[in-house]
């Protein structure tokens, strides 16, 4: 057993690497700790498109009445994760880890929202504005966003947004990007998400054309 435990461990190690492994399994964890901790880096991984990775939440054999407290709140945040366009697949890997894939960044606009077109009958509620939210962001950054916004508005079928729609839908989206690194995102980093983004929605309008 040991040996194979062994094996599994070098497997895991060369499939995913530190860079892509998280492990909450820690004696003095709670379960809110953990998915405190859990969501943070999941988020930041998918802003950094890294696609698989490990989570490692123990059995709970150490827990009161051994029952695995932290791999129960870790698996019911994947659920919420998946609904909310961060997680794109889970699976149990072993009786003590999650392997997870990461969603396409534009799930991640896509999931909280629902839009209002004529021929869809989808409802879009745009959130209210937060004024000076975007504030301080360079011109480059603020161009780019701005065009994240127009194509995910387009791929719902709004192909002429309001500008009103286009400020709130650039708002809503630097604050779901900004989530990744607790609203310490540098420009740089946002930038290439907001570039990666952009190109999947593209992808996708291409592929509906053909």
């Amino acid at each position: 057993m040991r040996a194979r435990d062994g094996l599994r461990q070098a497997f895991d190690e060369a499939r995913y690497g530190p860079r892509r492994t998280l492990n909450v399994r820690e004696p003095m964890v709670s379960g809110a700790e953990a998915t405190r901790r859990a969501e943070g880096w999941l988020r930041a991984k998918q802003v950094e498109r890294v696609g698989d990775v490990l989570v490692i939440t123990g059995r709970g054999k150490g827990s009161p009445g051994q029952v695995g407290v932290v791999r129960e709140e870790v698996h019911k945040l994947l659920g919420r994760l998946r609904r909310a366009g961060v997680v794109s697949k889970v699976e149990e890997h072993t009786a003590g880890s999650f392997a997870v894939t990461l969603a396409p960044l534009r799930e991640l606009f896509n999931a909280p929202r629902r839009i209002r077109d004529g021929s869809r009958g989808q409802e879009y509620r745009a959130h209210r504005r937060a004024p000076g939210t975007l504030d301080g962001l360079s011109d480059e950054t603020l161009a780019l966003l701005r065009r994240l916004a127009t194509v995910s508005l387009n791929s719902l079928g709004l192909d002429a947004p309001e500008p009103d729609f286009v400020d709130a839908e650039m708002e809503r989206e630097f604050a779901l990007l900004s989530r990744a690194s607790s609203g310490s995102l540098d420009e740089s980093t946002l930038r290439s998400a907001i570039t990666h983004a952009i190109h999947e929605f593209e992808e996708q309008d291409d592929r509906g054309r053909r």
